[in-house]
C-alpha cells in the first residue's frame, strides 16, 4: 500500500509540474521531460481529448457500466496512454474503455502515461494496441489492418512483424471486409462467428451471401454445416433457401435503393413486398430478444 501511495503522490507531483507554463513540454529534448515520458501522471479528465484515430468505434454500454464500478471499487488499475496536444492539453492514445468509464462514475484525474507522437505514429500506436485486445470482434480487427495499410502504408508482412500474427492470419480478417456490409454487421453483434464468415466469403455475388446468413440464422447452423452449405452450393451454383419465389414480381427502383440503405441500418436483410397499385409491407426481421431491442434503439434514435 506505501508503495501505491508513493507512486499517486509522485503523478500528482508531476501533474502540477505540467500546469506550469514554463514546463510546457512537446518534446523529449525540452526540460523536464525526463521526469514525465514514461512516467505515470495523474491528469485532469477535461484536460484529455478522445482520440480521433480510434480505430475502435463499437463500445458496449454494458460492460462499460461493469468496468465503471470496478473502478469505483478499485480505480484506474492499468493506466491511459496519452499524447501531448498543446499546454496542458492531451490525446487519447489508448485506454479509451477505461477513460470512458471513469467518466462515467466522474473522477476528475486519471493516472496516464505521456508519450510524445505525432498522428502517424498515434494512430499506429492505437491501432496495433487495439489488435491485441481480447473483446475485439473480427470486423473491428480487419479494420484495424486494413486502416494500417491504408494510412500507414504497411505491408502485410510489416504489420505481421508489429504485431506478432502470422501473414496468412492477416489475410484471413483482412478477406471479411469483402462480405456484404450487413453479414459484417451480423458478424460484429455476434449473430454469427468468423469462421461463418470465411465460409460464406468463398461465394463473390453478395445477393447469395446474403441468403446463406439468411439459412444460417434461421437454422442456427454450425461453422461446420454452413461450410457443406457452401460447398454444396459451389458445385452445384445454387443454393436451397426456405420460402424463396422462383421469380420476384418487378420492383421500382426507388425501393430498390431504399431497402439497401434499410438493410444496412438495420443490419438485417429487409423484405419489401409491393403489390401492382403501388401499396407496399416492409418486414424487419429479428432473431432474439437482444435483436429485437437494437432495432427498438435504432428505430428509436432514427425520429
Amino acid at each position: 500500500m506505501a508503495k501505491a501511495t508513493k507512486k499517486q503522490a509522485l503523478g500528482r507531483g508531476l501533474s502540477a509540474l505540467l500546469k506550469d507554463p514554463s514546463n510546457d513540454i512537446q518534446s523529449v529534448q525540452d526540460k523536464n521531460a525526463d521526469k514525465v515520458i514514461g512516467n505515470i501522471v495523474e491528469l485532469d479528465i477535461d484536460s484529455i481529448e478522445v482520440n480521433p484515430f480510434q480505430p475502435r468505434t463499437n463500445f458496449n454500454e454494458e460492460t462499460l457500466v461493469e468496468l465503471a464500478s470496478s473502478i469505483k471499487e478499485l480505480g484506474v488499475i492499468q493506466p491511459i496512454t496519452v499524447r501531448k496536444s498543446g499546454f496542458n492539453k492531451y490525446q487519447l492514445v489508448s485506454g479509451e474503455r477505461r477513460f470512458r468509464a471513469s467518466k462515467l462514475i466522474g473522477l476528475e484525474t486519471i493516472p496516464s502515461y505521456i508519450r510524445i507522437a505525432n498522428d502517424q505514429e498515434s494512430l499506429e500506436m492505437a491501432l496495433v494496441e487495439n489488435i491485441q485486445r481480447q473483446d475485439l470482434d473480427p470486423i473491428e480487427i480487419a479494420l484495424s489492418y486494413q486502416r494500417l495499410i491504408d494510412e500507414i502504408n504497411l505491408t502485410q508482412e510489416q504489420m505481421s512483424e508489429r504485431v506478432g500474427k502470422k501473414r496468412s492470419t492477416i489475410a484471413n480478417y483482412l478477406r471479411l471486409l469483402k462480405l456484404d456490409p450487413i453479414i459484417q454487421t451480423g458478424m460484429r453483434d455476434g449473430f454469427i462467428s468468423m469462421g461463418h464468415g470465411r465460409a460464406i466469403i468463398t461465394i463473390e455475388d453478395q445477393t447469395t451471401q446474403l441468403d446463406i446468413y439468411e439459412k444460417i440464422l434461421s437454422d442456427k447452423l454450425s461453422v461446420r454445416e454452413t461450410e457443406e452449405l457452401v460447398r454444396n452450393y459451389n458445385s452445384s451454383q445454387e443454393v436451397a433457401v426456405p420460402n424463396k419465389k422462383e421469380s420476384a414480381p418487378e420492383v421500382p427502383d426507388y425501393i430498390k435503393k431504399g431497402v439497401k440503405e434499410f438493410s444496412e441500418y438495420f443490419g438485417h436483410k429487409i423484405d419489401v413486398k409491393v403489390s401492382k397499385n403501388g401499396k407496399g409491407k416492409i418486414t424487419i426481421p429479428f432473431h432474439s430478444e437482444e435483436d429485437f431491442n437494437r432495432l427498438k434503439k435504432l428505430v428509436k434514435r432514427a425520429k
